[in-house]
């Protein structure tokens, strides 16, 4: 296996960075007037884009590790991970907070007619008990062998994601699609490694 030339801490210091670098960003279109003429829809989008685009960043550590050999970005994945969820909760929350202001009516409206949101929500409840049990206690509560498979469901949240960011998109399908390659090239490198595993046994 091959080990990174950096620091371990040093490595987790530069990724934590690059992850908060979006959110850092946005403050700054914020203060800098940046925001475009409808700013609660950009925030709602801005957050939306990255919390996939994260997701698919913690979702590469073990195929890195499958085609290069690289095991520091499996020490990376809970924090990247947790930095997935951050961005999908700061979507929800400026969704409920500042485009509904807390009209739960609309809210479940919204949830119960578009398919979007409904998508989008499956994420989010996925996202979130990974995040809960994410902790070393939790392995400990639950075992090793029930909490990967627990873990496991966050494949099903980038498909989710995926296909809440293509059921939104009216127009422009290619972004969409590309984050829709990505995360079939990382799960089609999963499964390779799977069938090779079979059978060598």
């Amino acid at each position: 296996m091959k080990k990174s030339i950096l620091p371990y801490r040093i490595i987790w210091g530069l990724a934590f960075v690059v992850m908060a670098g979006p959110l850092i960003g946005l403050v700054v279109l914020a203060f800098s007037g940046g925001l475009g003429a409808n700013p609660i829809e950009f925030i709602n989008r801005y957050l939306g884009d990255w919390a996939l685009r994260a997701l698919l960043v913690a979702l590469s550590a073990t195929p890195l590790k499958i085609v290069f050999g690289w095991t520091w970005p499996i020490r990376l994945r809970r924090m990247l991970g947790l930095w997935a969820f951050a961005y999908v909760a700061l979507h929800f929350v400026n969704y409920i907070a500042i485009e509904q202001f807390f009209n739960w009516q609309d809210i479940v409206t919204d949830i119960v007619k578009r398919t979007y949101i409904t998508i989008g929500m499956g994420a989010l409840v996925i996202l979130s008990t990974l995040a809960a049990t994410s902790n070393k206690r939790a392995i400990k509560r639950l075992g090793a062998k029930d909490w990967t498979r627990i873990h496991r469901y966050v494949y099903a949240a980038g498909i989710l994601g995926c296909w809440h960011y293509f059921s939104m998109v009216k127009a422009d399908l290619l972004p969409p699609l590309i984050h829709a390659a990505v995360l079939a090239g990382l799960l089609g490198i999963r499964m390779w490694s799977l069938v090779k595993k079979r059978a060598t046994v």
